[in-house]
């Protein structure tokens, strides 16, 4: 048990951490239309704007 522990978990620590780096890094790589930053204009988030977009008149109820 103190072998798993003393040499396989740190080994397997290094290997994951390793791969993660080469993953990340692999951006580098990508042609230069996928390399940039994500578009974020015209996402389309579905964030109403107004009160009456979150309750609708129709569904709310007058007391």
């Amino acid at each position: 048990m103190a072998f798993l522990r003393q040499y396989i978990a740190p080994l397997v620590a290094v290997i994951i951490f390793l791969v993660a780096l080469v993953v990340v890094s692999a951006r580098t790589f990508l042609p230069a239309g996928l390399s940039g930053p994500a578009p974020t204009d015209d996402l389309g988030l579905a964030i109403p704007k107004t009160l009456d977009q979150v309750y609708p008149s129709s569904l709310t109820r007058s007391y």
